[in-house]
């Protein structure tokens, strides 16, 4: 069950994409979810927008 304070985001993505984030995700321990937001949060980093991903798990 997601957590109240986050927001759901329905999200269509290309299927091989979508299995590189699996692979991705599981090599490092988390959900696809988690990976997904991750991703984003690493990325939004990158531009300066919001603060880097906290390193470790979920």
């Amino acid at each position: 069950m997601a957590s109240p304070s986050k927001k759901s985001y329905p999200l269509r993505i290309d299927p091989v994409l979508w299995a590189e984030i699996e692979r991705l995700a599981a090599a490092e321990l988390r959900s696809v979810n988690a990976q997904v937001e991750y991703l984003l949060r690493e990325a939004l980093g990158r531009r300066k927008i919001a603060k880097p991903p906290a390193q470790g798990g979920n």
